[in-house]
């Protein structure tokens, strides 16, 4: 389930570090005050990375209850944006690139030049 996202109408990555012995009910707290977002939300899937970058936690309620995932990875790390203390909404695609181990988003992003150069 945590390797396609096929089904999510958002999915959030909650940057920085997260205290990942929290349960259902502290993660849910972090996603409501911190980030400022309905953790009962629907189809909604909540990822949050402590600071082993070998393991993640998505949390997504249901019509009945919370739905806890908890994944380890044998080899190799997650590309976890660390810098910002917000949550990112990311697609699909962008989803199943993180869970192969690429990056999200890019720690030195290409700026745009706002006025191209002119050819001579």
């Amino acid at each position: 389930m945590l390797n396609d996202g096929y089904g999510f109408k958002n999915i959030y990555l909650a940057t920085g570090y997260t205290d990942l012995r929290r349960g259902i009910d502290g993660l849910s707290a972090i996603i409501r005050l911190q980030f400022h977002l309905d953790p009962y939300d629907k189809n909604t899937l909540f990822l949050l990375c402590g600071r082993r970058s070998d393991r993640i936690k998505a949390l997504l309620w249901e019509d009945d209850g919370y739905l806890l995932m908890y994944k380890r990875l044998d080899n190799g790390a997650f590309n976890w944006p660390r810098s910002a203390d917000e949550a990112i909404e990311i697609s699909e695609e962008q989803y199943r690139m993180l869970m192969q181990g690429m990056e999200v988003i890019a720690k030195r992003p290409i700026v745009e030049l706002k006025d191209p150069p002119k050819a001579m």
